[in-house]
């Protein structure tokens, strides 16, 4: 019995060992946006007119990039609060960007709007790209992005975007 523990104990050790690569064989990840960083430059497609935006022809905007789908609840009970915050700060150098994750893309993302009665201004990312440079691991998830295309802000889950303390924050990025 103790000679086949032992030799478990053996295939276990070198089945691990097989596995490991050293730092220099490890492939090299990208990078993933972090607060005080440059913001990844992302590409993404206008819902409305299909048009490419690039996040670096912002520069000069306070951004907030929310990536969000119709399937989530959180997702959309902040919609309302996305929309007076935009009403709000319009005129001002700020910059919705709504990115949907949604499979369904254009249509189904057309429907919830009609269906509701809501509207952001949604681009999609229909590679997935935007969302894995910015570490995206769940909706909503979103990113604020200064006048300098500096990532000064992550915020994990729905938020009430329309709060004084919100609205002053955004306020205070924009002078």
């Amino acid at each position: 019995m103790q000679r086949i523990v032992l030799f478990f104990i053996a295939c276990l050790v070198l089945s691990l060992t097989a596995c490991t690569k050293s730092k220099n064989d490890a492939p090299k990840q990208s990078a993933i946006a972090t607060e005080k960083s440059p913001a990844p430059d992302v590409s993404v497609v206008s819902l409305t007119n299909g048009s490419t935006m690039k996040l670096s022809d912002l520069k000069g905007k306070v951004v907030l990039l929310n990536f969000w789908a119709t399937w989530c609840p959180p997702c959309r009970e902040e919609i309302p609060s996305m929309m007076k915050l935009n009403s709000k700060l319009a005129g001002k150098p700020f910059q919705m960007v709504a990115i949907s994750i949604d499979e369904g893309g254009k249509p189904a993302i057309e429907s919830f709007f009609k269906q509701s009665g809501f509207m952001l201004p949604t681009y999609l990312d229909q590679s997935g790209a935007s969302s894995k440079s910015y570490g995206v691991t769940g909706v909503p998830e979103s990113f604020i992005i200064d006048k300098r295309g500096i990532l000064v802000k992550k915020v994990i889950g729905g938020m009430a975007w329309d709060s004084p303390e919100a609205v002053s924050f955004l306020e205070g990025l924009l002078k």
